[in-house]
């Protein structure tokens, strides 16, 4: 039996009457990183080798909830930068005053936010295989994401409705969840069949997704929604360490589009792991651990 049960897990209570979940992982007493889950998932979607590198290297991991998944109230911010207030009251209900961020697929967009918008208390950035912006002058052409901004009125029409059929889909599936998620693999990409053919992280997906949508599903059609507006914040204005690992058989998120970020964000790298789908970067988490804490002490 795989145990995917968090070191810790509870809500914080915002300013604004809202409450914001999150998961605890690694050292409780070590340097912080705030981590944005993909786009559907919620505060488990940290792999057990994350997990294990994060205690290993003395990082205290944390998994936020956005607004409309797991415990986390359903609200929807004007846009991604909307976030951030949030996100800076739950460091400091955790007592947090410096951390670096993480992001995967759709938490990577939450993650440049934080930097930007907050350079004073946000160390280093990571992003793996995440969104690009599909609006404004910094949009990267193509993509699903692409495709979504030129339907944004239709995708702002459904997002509540398609929250609630999604809520309804993901419950309905849950005895055959091992099932329906090989099925899904089956139609993947090889890199990303790889790393759903491993048990830890097989679990891990079924554990996050089934305990995110206990009582709603909301967050993942309003991320859609807002990678569809302009994004509240540059690329081109973060000074932030910025590090991205992407996969070059992505056929999410192109690689074009991380190598679009790079080009816009002063400073940044770009990782390609060669034959890797979108979720090959789980499988890097090691290296990007070790990264951000070298950042870190470069920084200090």
């Amino acid at each position: 039996m795989i145990d995917l049960t968090p070191r810790h897990s509870d809500v914080i209570d915002l300013r604004s009457g809202r409450r914001i979940g999150y998961s605890e992982y690694g050292d409780p007493d070590g340097r912080a990183m705030i981590w944005f889950h993909g786009t559907p998932g919620g505060s488990r979607q940290i792999p057990l080798a994350a997990r294990r590198a994060a205690a290993e290297l003395g990082v205290r991991l944390v998994a936020v909830e956005r607004p409309g998944i797991g415990r986390s109230t359903a609200h929807v911010h004007a846009n991604i930068a909307g976030l951030v207030d949030d996100v800076i009251e739950v460091a400091d209900a955790l007592d947090v005053e410096r951390f670096a961020v993480g992001g995967l697929s759709g938490g990577g967009p939450y993650a440049l936010a934080c930097a930007a918008r907050h350079p004073d208390r946000v160390v280093a950035a990571a992003v793996l295989g995440g969104v690009a912006p599909a609006r404004g002058p910094e949009a990267a052409p193509g993509g699903l994401v692409g495709l979504a901004a030129r339907l944004g009125p239709l995708v702002e029409l459904i997002r509540v409705p398609l929250g609630h059929a999604m809520w309804v889909a993901v419950r309905a599936a849950r005895p055959l969840a091992p099932q329906a998620l090989e099925l899904y693999a089956h139609f993947s990409p090889e890199g990303d069949r790889r790393v759903f053919a491993q048990p830890e992280m097989k679990a891990m997906f079924i554990d996050d997704l089934n305990r995110a949508a206990t009582r709603q599903f909301h967050a993942a059609p309003t991320d859609i929604a807002l990678f569809t507006r302009d994004w509240g914040f540059r690329l081109a204005d973060i000074v932030v360490p910025v590090r991205f690992w992407h996969g070059d058989a992505d056929n999410i998120v192109p690689l074009q589009h991380a190598q679009h970020m790079v080009d816009l964000v002063p400073g940044s790298m770009l990782t390609v792991r060669a034959g890797e789908s979108h979720l090959g970067g789980l499988d890097a988490t090691h290296e990007i651990l070790e990264t951000l804490l070298a950042l870190w002490d470069r920084r200090e």
